[in-house]
């Protein structure tokens, strides 16, 4: 039985371990735009997390691929260019204005506009099918019960 509490305990410790990713850096400059890059880049795995937050295997290439051009003292602009250049546009968070990434920025609104678009036309729909039309003897008839009721004998 301590045999089991032991293996347990090795087990849970070296999973724990495994998604630590250690980094020196030389200066606090370094460390704080190896930070940003992280946080700028996206991961094109995961594609809803950037390289920070994920643990997918393409994220720590490309972590430690950053952690690299930093210590050889590449620019935040260098490593976006050769990020971009590498996977395309859509490996940054904020894409730029362009042909390409036009619908990136547009997608969302022409979205919603359709989604506007088709609730009014379903409101309008199920208005109409509230208001039956009625015909002059059924509006008569109706008269003729809201007045008993007005003018009881």
């Amino acid at each position: 039985m301590k045999n089991w509490w032991l293996i347990s305990l090795w087990l849970f410790s070296a999973l724990a371990m495994a998604g630590v990713e250690v980094h020196e850096f030389k200066t606090p400059e370094q460390e704080q735009q190896y930070n940003r890059m992280v946080e700028e880049l996206r991961c094109l795995v995961c594609q809803n997390q950037n390289l920070a937050d994920s643990n997918a295997e393409l994220a720590q290439d490309l972590r430690q691929e950053v952690y690299d051009m930093i210590q050889q003292g590449a620019s935040d602009k260098e490593i976006i260019d050769f990020m971009v250049a590498r996977y395309g546009d859509f490996v940054l968070y904020r894409p730029p204005l362009k042909s390409t990434t036009l619908f990136l920025w547009i997608g969302p609104f022409v979205i919603l506009g359709i989604g506007v678009l088709v609730l009014l036309f379903h409101i309008r729909k199920r208005r109409a099918a509230q208001e039956p039309e009625l015909n002059e003897a059924e509006l008569e008839k109706a008269r003729q019960l809201l007045n008993n009721d007005r003018n009881p004998s």
